[in-house]
């Protein structure tokens, strides 16, 4: 598909995948990062099992499952801070949603082999909810992904259903009226990624496989698109990878900057 045909096939159904964004080459190198970043956190006694909580999942089974995340990647080794700017990946944004494109947060998601945990059908809305719903993900795959392993799952089209009501036991949806499996497989090659909009409802299987299933999660926006809560602040919050922003800078950056420097 060309980049038109990308952008329609994503305002259609929510979501798209982008194959080839990765060389074999960067593959490896940020395979060998992701590890010794989890390597190293492990060390300093900062890795953690980040399961999503709430009813959703069978406490023998949530036993037996296991999930390590890492927010703000860029700050943890240089290769990802440079994957925010591979043009293959900004000029899809740019056709999604203009020229103008906004990092929210980054996150490495990795299930390791045989016990790698499950995601319920959720949406991203209820984290960081925005005004016109420009914000998609592009989850960058690390490893071959599919069923076995825990691909992505989503439900086609159902970003046109807007913000949906969450599970009182969390942000995600009711599993008895979303179930896992009845989402579509996205299933992607090493280097490829999946895009989707915040509203499209998606999750995914635990990895039952001999094998890892390790992606880089990047949210984007268009950055005249405002939060309609302040919530889910990171420190890469802000950045602009392709374009200007052209909202000011927040005043009260202005005066946390002067307030450091002892200026009144």
């Amino acid at each position: 598909m060309n980049l038109n045909e990308m952008a329609a096939f994503y305002r259609e159904h929510g979501y798209l995948l982008a194959e080839g964004l990765l060389t074999p080459a960067e593959v490896e190198a940020m395979r060998e990062e992701a590890d010794a970043t989890i390597e190293r956190m492990s060390r300093h006694q900062q890795e953690a099992n980040n399961l999503w909580k709430g009813n959703w999942l069978k406490d023998e089974e949530r036993a037996q499952q296991r999930l390590n995340a890492v927010h703000d990647m860029q700050f943890q080794a240089a290769i990802f801070g440079k994957l925010l700017f591979n043009d293959k990946l900004l000029d899809i944004a740019e056709a999604l949603i203009g020229p103008n494109v906004q990092l929210h947060h980054t996150k490495m998601l990795a299930k390791p082999p045989e016990k790698g945990g499950a995601f319920p059908m959720h949406q991203d809305y209820p984290y960081f909810p925005h005004q016109n719903h420009t914000m998609f993900a592009v989850s960058i795959y690390l490893d071959d992904a599919d069923e076995e392993n825990g691909c992505i799952r989503v439900m086609p089209g159902s970003h046109k259903l807007g913000p949906l009501e969450c599970d009182p036991g969390g942000f995600y949806l009711p599993p008895e009226k979303y179930p896992i499996e009845e989402g579509l497989p996205v299933k992607a090659k090493a280097g490829d990624g999946v895009i989707f909009n915040y509203l499209t409802i998606h999750g995914s299987s635990p990895n039952r496989s001999g094998r890892p299933r390790r992606n880089i999660l990047i949210q984007m926006r268009d950055p005249s698109d405002p939060p309609t809560r302040d919530i889910h602040a990171s420190r890469g919050q802000g950045l602009m990878l392709r374009g200007i922003n052209p909202v000011p800078v927040p005043a009260a950056w202005a005066a946390e900057r002067k307030a450091a420097a002892g200026v009144s």
